[in-house]
Parts: C-alpha cells; structure tokens; sequence
C-alpha cells in the first residue's frame, strides 16, 4: 500500500492576492497556503495585513491601489520576491454608498480606480511576468453580483464591478494564447467587514430569504471556488463570471 501523501494541489505555485488582509480576500490567501501555494498578500492595511501573512507562512508588501505606480511597483516586488508568479488574485475593492441623483464625481472615479483600474495594472503586471516566463497562469477578479443584477444606492459600485467582469473576458480572449485563464467571482451578500456598520440583523434575515439555501455566504464559500479556479482542474475554464450567491441571481 502507498501511504506517502499526495502532494498539495498548488505546492510550488506563486500567488499574488490583493486586499488580503481580511475578509475575503484573506480566506482566499488562506486556502491557498494550504493548499501549497506560496503567498504574497497586497494592502493597504499594513498590521492585519503583516499578521495574516505571518500566520499562513506568507509575505505582505503594503499597496495603494488608487495609486497606478504604487500599484506597479508593489505587484513587481511580490513577483520578484516569490520568484515568479502563477495565480493573481485581484480581490481588493471599495464599497460606497449613495443615490443615483446624489452621487458625486469623486466618489464615482474613486469607486473604478481601485475596484477597475487596479485590476488593469496588476493584470499588466502579473501577466507579462506569466507570459516571459512561458507556463501560464491564472488570474481571478473578484466582482460581484451587484456587476450583474445592480442594487439601488450604489450605482458606481454596480458599475464597478459590471466593468469588472467585462475586463476580464476581455483578458480571457486575449491572454489565452499564451495560456493564461482569467475568471471573475460574483459574490452575493457575504459577512465580512465591509458593509458591517451599515447593516442591521433584520437586514441579514431579509438577505438570507433571497437564497434557496436560507443563509448568506461565509467567506469560506468564496475562497473554495477562487481555490477551485487556482488549480489545474480549471484549466479549461477561462472568460467566466460565476456566480456565487446561493442561487440569489441564476444567470
């Protein structure tokens, strides 16, 4: 009988993931140290974020991502640092509130220079990396339910995130050639620290109702499909937007 483990799906692999240090973002750097990857968590919040990467055996280099050059060079050190890179991860977003008619400018440009714009240059970045070194890669978007169904009050959020899963195909068609898959997540309601102080538990028990499965999701729930699509059982996916809301939207 062959009792030696089987080796960790992402061992030796080079993972960047942006806005790590909590939420969802850090349960997807978790999962994936677990699973053998090495991690380089990107934020802006420098102690949560050096204690998370401490604690999955990562490392953490400080980022502002409304910051195009600051972007760069922080996805540039990561990759040098780890040697490479194989799976980017580009969770880190804003969420802001505000009626359509009272919406300001700012706030708007604000909302797609981090939620949008980011993505742009970190996918640059990574995927020139990815294409000089001739193996590949994987590259995943958080975007959101709210990019497919909207939601009232936050239509630069919403608007964010739709343009979240359009660059995506876009970088689907034009990265696969040099075998590179990208795919977006779209979460529906998930408790962590964003929204927190805006939601009320009469909120969580109206949200929970919209999902045959009675709840809402758990960060975890995300972090197990963007670990799924870091792995090489997705190979043939690439230019997707699932949804993972607990059938709250079905298409």
């Amino acid at each position: 009988m062959n009792t030696s483990a089987a080796p960790a799906p992402l061992a030796g692999r080079r993972a960047i993931v942006t806005g790590a240090a909590r939420g969802i973002g850090a349960a997807i750097a978790s999962r994936l140290a677990a699973s053998g990857a090495r991690v380089a968590i990107l934020d802006l919040l420098e102690e949560p974020g050096r204690e998370h990467a401490e604690r999955i055996g990562g490392v953490f280099h400080r980022v502002d991502l409304g910051d195009a050059d600051d972007t760069r060079r922080a996805v540039g050190a990561a990759i040098d640092g780890l040697g490479g890179i194989d799976v980017l991860v580009n969770n880190a977003g804003i969420l802001r509130f505000a009626p359509l008619l009272e919406l300001e400018v700012f706030d708007w440009d604000q909302t797609f220079s981090i939620n949008t714009r980011s993505m742009l240059v970190t996918t640059q970045t990574a995927a020139r990396a990815m294409i000089a070194a001739g193996h590949g890669g994987k590259i995943i978007n958080l975007a959101s339910m709210a990019g497919k169904a909207g939601g009232q009050g936050h239509a630069h959020y919403a608007a964010s995130k739709a343009a979240v899963i359009a660059l995506t195909r876009v970088t689907a068609l034009e990265l696969g050639r040099h075998g590179i898959t990208a795919n977006s997540l779209c979460p529906g309601y998930v408790l962590t620290e964003m929204g927190a102080a805006t939601r009320t538990e009469a909120d969580v028990a109206e949200w929970s109702s919209y999902s045959p499965l009675g709840r809402l999701a758990l960060a975890d729930d995300v972090a197990g499909v963007a670990h799924f699509l870091a792995t090489d059982d997705a190979d043939y996916l690439t230019g997707q937007a699932f949804n993972v809301t607990g059938g709250m939207i079905m298409h």
